[in-house]
């Protein structure tokens, strides 16, 4: 199967690649390598095995479009985008135009030259808003959604908030809608927190690699004060480790009939959950060190607690996280000392 995956140099990316070249895909890259880490990944993924790539940016519909009339893919995993809020406020044009109108250049190409192909879009939890219509408790080190104890599935209500929710939010309507409208084979997956090898974490995106290299610094003797963080460090996120991540969207690509046209909540679930502080007490016990940190003001639209209810995954596709929070920033720990 010949497989297109846009933003194929980015962390999940070059995973999914790596992953289809293991498995006999035919893999093509597109991206414009303008993210950090994306022309390390590139060269990484070089050393995986044989595929093409295509230097182009999601936002040019000529681009995109000479890509996909130049491959007719039978799949793609459409992972290009801006992905930090942060970034989204500093700059939303930008957003917009790589989140939501490069997602309209890639649909509006593939109902063009290949709509028999699969589309399987990487979307984020970010859709619902900051959910502070739900009732919260607050324990030591975390807060915990009373009203969803196993978790948000994907009938919680919509509410863009953000101009990231909103450029990612527009964008997976369109894909579901050109399943609705068109008749193309489309699935969009709301992702929670993602972390893994080839993730070039940064202070804006990436928040388990990011304190995960505070640590290691902090016991390297790089690092000597104090680190900053966002809001009390009880807010709540759901880990899924960059393999499991995969096996999603390959199980998906070979079951595309039972998702198409549908929208997935995905993430670690609730015995993968972690807030800030247990992930640093965590990475604590791991390396027998102690983190001092300073709170500083919580993002704007910040969610207290998003954990995934994975029913759905589960099943439609026989899907479930395998990889446990402690081993997976075990080896998150460990890529970052010796895997770059």
């Amino acid at each position: 199967m010949k497989l297109l995956i846009t933003g194929g140099c980015g962390f999940l990316g070059s995973n999914l690649a790596a992953y289809g070249l293991q498995q006999g895909y035919e893999i093509v890259v597109f991206d414009n390598l303008h993210r950090h880490g994306s022309k390390e990944n590139l060269h990484w993924l070089k050393g995986q095995g044989t595929f093409d790539f295509i230097l182009g940016d999601i936002r040019n519909s000529e681009e995109v479009s000479s890509a996909v009339n130049s491959i007719i893919p039978e799949a793609i995993f459409h992972l290009a985008g801006q992905t930090a809020m942060t970034i989204s406020i500093a700059d939303p044009r930008m957003d917009f135009e790589t989140n939501a109108l490069g997602t309209l250049n890639l649909l509006e190409a593939v109902r063009s030259k290949c709509p028999e192909s699969a589309i399987i879009y990487s979307s984020t939890n970010k859709v619902y808003g900051d959910l502070k219509r739900y009732n919260y408790a607050e324990t030591a080190t975390r807060y915990e959604c009373i009203d969803r104890p196993v978790g948000f599935d994907d009938d919680t209500p919509l509410e863009f908030h953000t101009p990231y929710g909103c450029s990612k939010g527009a964008a997976e309507q369109y894909v579901l809608d050109y399943a609705r409208m068109y008749g193309l084979k489309t699935v969009v997956f709301r992702h929670s927190s993602m972390y893994g090898g080839r993730q070039f974490s940064t202070c804006d995106q990436g928040w388990v690699g990011w304190f995960c290299q505070q640590a290691l610094d902090v016991q390297r003797g790089v690092l000597k004060g104090e680190f900053t963080i966002s809001g009390n460090g009880k807010q709540v996120r759901d880990l899924l480790y960059s393999n499991d991540v995969a096996r999603l969207y390959y199980a998906a690509l070979e079951q595309i009939d039972a998702v198409c046209g549908m929208a997935v909540n995905v993430g670690g679930g609730m015995a993968n959950s972690l807030s800030l502080l247990e992930l640093f007490q965590m990475l604590e016990a791991m390396l027998g060190i102690r983190l001092d940190y300073r709170a500083m003001p919580a993002r704007k639209s910040d969610q207290l607690v998003f954990v995934a209810d994975n029913a759905k995954a589960g099943r439609l596709l026989g899907w479930k996280p395998c990889v446990s929070k402690e081993k997976g920033i075990m080896i998150m720990l460990d890529w970052l000392r010796y895997g770059r």
